[in-house]
């Protein structure tokens, strides 16, 4: 029987996750829709095919027409939509981050480990090919040793939604440290081949947006609205084995750019960059640099539709999504220690206590 899809959040990700599994439609159907403007939600519907639209998330949580749950709402309701839905035995699939705070996604942490279910957050970043294809090698042992990496991702003018749940520190969690820091720092800790970090030194600015520059074209702005976030990011993080991870993001910054998100692994054997659609592995061969291009394929899918096929394999075989609950929870961990040593000044040790 075919997994029913029920989505929560009909805005732009939610029509994105519509868009993948209406694709897969031998192994899923989307059977429900909802969302806090229902229109919105009606509109969806009609839009990929989806039979029942829903008056509330409850609603849809509790239907026994549902088996998997996608999340696709603001940061602040990602703990207490993920929690009821896993408690009521649903399979979830949430976006990014995944939990407004560290306190949250240890919530979702918990309830993912008292059930079967499949509880995937959605770092779409480690579908992208170029990514593969690193960590291919990766895996292979044909880097050596990782010990130090540096990502980021910075944006020239591109904050996002001024006066919204974006630019709000108590709805969003931050600013582009918690919204596209997170991917650069899941996918390069994820390249590293997952090393468990234990400390942070990190450092916050908010140089724009309290002036109102740097406004990007996502989303409408609210000018009567309030803007306490960040605007740059810059953090050294420590693991347990010895290497050690960079990362700077913006929103918006005085500088030459390309906007386009990056990670460089170096290790003792050889060295992989990814910059957005491209990529190289480095290394020395006869006293001489060598470096092999990588490339997205010709005629390559989605890496949303590669995602949304990996969760639902996970379901059909039980085995654990390579972006889990625990993965989301480390995150989450990071972020919160970058902002509180921003805070302090001071490096912050992370607490890894359930």
């Amino acid at each position: 029987m075919a997994i029913r899809i029920g989505i929560i959040g009909a805005g732009n990700i939610g029509s994105v996750h519509a868009s993948q599994f209406s694709q897969l439609r031998d192994v899923c159907e989307i059977t429900a829709i909802t969302d806090l403007y229902l229109p919105l939600a009606e509109q969806r519907a009609v839009e990929y095919g989806i039979p029942a639209v829903l008056e509330s998330p409850e609603a849809l949580i509790q239907s026994p027409n549902v088996d998997a749950v996608v999340i696709g709402v603001p940061n602040q309701y990602h703990a207490e939509l993920a929690v009821r839905a896993i408690e009521a035995g649903k399979h979830v699939l949430l976006e990014k981050p995944m939990g407004i705070n560290a306190a949250a996604a240890k919530e979702i942490l918990r309830a993912s480990q008292a059930t079967d279910k499949v509880v995937m957050i959605g770092h779409q970043m480690r579908w992208e090919s170029v990514p593969m294809q690193i960590k291919e090698q990766v895996d292979r042992g044909e880097l050596g040793r990782i010990y130090t990496a540096k990502t980021g991702w910075y944006r020239r003018k591109g904050i996002p939604g001024w006066g919204t749940w974006f630019t709000r520190m108590d709805q969003s969690g931050g600013g582009p440290l918690i919204d596209i820091g997170v991917h650069m720092l899941d996918l390069a800790l994820y390249l590293m081949g997952n090393p468990k970090p234990v400390s942070v030194y990190g450092a916050t600015y908010a140089e724009f947006g309290p002036k109102r520059k740097g406004i990007g074209t996502w989303g409408k702005p609210n000018w009567n609205g309030i803007y306490d976030v960040e605007d740059l990011a810059t953090a050294l993080i420590k693991m347990e084995d010895g290497s050690s991870l960079t990362l700077e993001v913006s929103w918006a910054v005085h500088m030459d750019t390309d906007n386009t998100p990056f990670v460089h692994l170096m290790g003792t054997e050889g060295g992989a960059s990814y910059r957005g659609a491209t990529g190289k592995l480095l290394t020395e061969k006869f006293d001489k640099p060598l470096e092999t291009p990588l490339s997205r394929p010709e005629n390559d899918e989605h890496e949303r539709l590669r995602l949304s096929r990996h969760f639902l394999d996970c379901i059909i075989t039980g085995k654990q999504p390579i972006t889990s609950a625990l993965t989301g929870f480390t995150n989450n961990l990071v972020l919160d220690a970058i902002y509180e040593s921003s805070r302090t000044g001071h490096e912050v040790k992370l607490d890894w206590n359930l």
